[in-house]
């Protein structure tokens, strides 16, 4: 039988002071770590929808799309299995977090930069502080 990676889609969120959004994961892999919201896509659903209903289960914030972050596709990246992430820059409105599904705590960290997140979100994280300090970056 023919393996596929698993789909899935995450969700950097950054408040109006520059605070992260993070979730402490309540289950298995890196239970009681944080991480950036989100999660599987379901069969039949769009990467974008996948991540705005990731982050409204996890978080309870109803999402905008700003932009496409990047695809992570490392064989290794989940310790569960090969898993392909969409990752997407998203703008909260200013709502405020509410931890829900898979997610023991959802808040914004100031002092992200200082944290160890789950998977390779501390790599996803660089790039976006990256892609945001070039001039016409979003």
């Amino acid at each position: 039988m023919h393996k596929q990676p698993a789909l899935a889609a995450d969700c950097v969120v950054f408040d109006p002071a520059g605070r992260l959004l993070l979730i402490r994961r309540k289950n298995p892999p890196f239970q009681g770590q944080y991480a950036l919201p989100g999660g599987f896509v379901d069969y039949g659903e769009r990467m974008e929808d996948a991540a705005l209903r990731e982050l409204r289960e996890e978080t309870g914030i109803e999402g905008t799309l700003i932009r496409l972050v990047g695809v992570y596709s490392r064989p290794d990246r989940d310790p569960r299995g090969h898993c392909v992430s969409t990752v997407y820059l998203i703008d909260a409105g200013g709502q405020q977090p509410v931890p829900g599904d898979d997610a023991a705590c959802a808040e914004f960290v100031e002092n992200y930069r200082a944290v160890r997140l789950a998977f390779d979100h501390d790599e996803i994280v660089a790039d976006v502080l990256a892609q945001r300090s070039r001039p016409n970056a979003s």
